[in-house]
């Protein structure tokens, strides 16, 4: 029937629903949300060796972008990046640099580990 509604699109939302609930709703998810940005942010921001093009009060809370001072590191970065179990890095083709994904699904510890990579990747190379 040229009518019937996408009925797996329903049961995906239904699930996601379930979900955010176990979570313990949107606030709760909204407050994980923004203290992984604040973790990554706080690291961009306290080093020389990492700038976020955006300015403070315009920052995602689920896209953060972020270049080397050096970007012709930017490529080892991914690839060391990558080894380490951290995916998605690089940045759009459009724009360049490096791009760390927050959304809703990624749990808070994979947020520490890239802030402990970058860390260690900037003792390494800056």
């Amino acid at each position: 029937m040229l009518n019937t509604p996408t009925t797996f699109a329903w049961w995906v939302a239904l699930e996601m629903c379930r979900w955010i609930e176990r979570c313990g709703g949107l606030a709760a998810i909204d407050a994980l949300n923004r203290r992984k940005a604040s973790r990554l942010y706080e690291c961009i921001d306290a080093s020389g060796f990492y700038q976020s093009p955006v300015e403070q009060t315009a920052r995602s809370v689920m896209n953060v972008p972020f270049w080397l001072s050096d970007a012709r590191l930017e490529a080892l970065f991914v690839q060391e990046a990558t080894a380490s179990g951290l995916l998605g890095l690089k940045g759009h083709r459009a724009v360049g640099g490096l791009r760390a994904s927050l959304y809703n699904a990624i749990e808070d510890q994979a947020v520490v580990a890239l802030v402990e990579f970058m860390r260690e990747f900037e003792r390494q190379h800056g």
